[in-house]
């Protein structure tokens, strides 16, 4: 579970302020109906920042200029296991507009299985490719190359693991 931002906490904070006023000048106050206002507060908060971060984020994506369809998945094998999204993204922008990246765990472990996936802009894919396929980070060759798409998985698939 995440641990709420600051920005979460004063919203919910200032709600139960706004919420014991208006208990205050309406009835007498109990401390029961003081708490349940102060716990409703504190689900409306996530809410309110919810929408405040998604258009944040919105405007985010439109200052990157890539539409929906502009974006393409490379596979990239071969990864150190200590490699981090960090290092990986970092590796990646240098060669054109990184959006993603997902590095693989074992489930059962939760350790890097050594190959990952980064999500970039159509335009600058073959531009990563052949910058980075081949080439050494963190003493491994990496392995770059277009994802192929993943199969649908049906009842009969999932029947086998």
């Amino acid at each position: 579970m995440k641990s709420p931002t600051l920005q979460t906490v004063i919203i919910a904070v200032v709600f139960a302020i706004i919420a014991y006023i208006v208990a205050y000048i309406t009835m007498p106050v109990s401390s029961t109906l003081v708490a349940g206002l102060v716990f409703i507060s504190a689900f409306l908060a996530p809410l309110v920042i919810g929408k405040s971060s998604t258009s944040s984020r919105s405007s985010t994506d439109s200052n990157t200029n890539v539409a929906d369809e502009d974006v393409r998945t490379l596979y990239v094998g071969n990864l150190p296991y200590r490699a981090n999204e960090t290092a990986v993204r970092e590796l990646f922008s240098n060669h054109g507009a990184v959006l993603s990246v997902r590095l693989m765990k074992d489930k059962h472990t939760g350790k890097r299985r050594g190959f990952g996936f980064v999500e970039m802009a159509a335009d600058d894919l073959d531009t990563a490719i052949s910058a980075l396929n081949d080439t050494e980070f963190q003493q491994r060759t990496l392995k770059v190359r277009e994802a192929k798409e993943r199969p649908e998985r049906t009842d009969e698939n999932n029947l086998d693991d």
